[in-house]
């Protein structure tokens, strides 16, 4: 894929949309992740943006989240696919809706387990994305469960630091 030109989406089932996040600054991309920063698409009161890491392999999507004063609220991790395409340089998330929030404690909580019945209920997603969606909470909850969060931590912390601090992004 070419960095230059590079496009990405994300995909949503519940409610159904497709958002470009062209206002995404990309900070790294190679073939096994990709972060970005990234201020809300919609003004918010509860917070500002965050630094995502995309982890193409693990089917995660997770995300240090920050306030209006650039402090960390909590870790925000979605349930996701990806779908490549080469000749539109483009890569789609498609939120496969599980999330799990990590506190700045270590505490967690699953969420949205009744959206992803009721996208596969109504046929918006597959029996074949469920199963993958549950695998990689799965795998998710054993990295939280067997204290290795950290590990997704810094990779984000190693991207995130690697910008200049004279060079922010907005409000964040």
């Amino acid at each position: 894929m070419n960095l230059e030109n590079l496009k990405i989406y994300r995909r949503r089932f519940i409610p159904n949309e497709l958002i470009s996040l062209d206002k995404d600054e990309i900070l790294h991309l190679d073939d096994e992740k990709l972060i970005t920063r990234w201020n809300a698409i919609h003004a918010r009161n509860d917070f500002a943006g965050g630094v995502s890491a995309y982890f193409f392999k693990e089917g995660w999507k997770i995300s240090k989240i920050y306030d209006h004063n650039g402090n960390v609220l909590h870790w925000y991790c979605d349930i996701v696919e990806y779908v490549f395409d080469e000749s539109a340089d483009s890569i789609t998330c498609q939120d496969l809706l599980f999330d799990v929030v990590v506190s700045e404690n270590g505490r967690y909580k699953v969420l949205d387990c009744d959206e992803a019945a009721e996208a596969y209920e109504t046929g918006l997603i597959t029996g074949g994305q469920l199963c993958k969606a549950l695998r990689s909470l799965h795998e998710l909850m054993e990295v939280i469960y067997h204290d290795r969060f950290d590990r997704l931590q810094a990779v984000i912390s190693e991207y995130e630091s690697s910008v200049s601090a004279d060079q922010p992004h907005s409000q964040i």
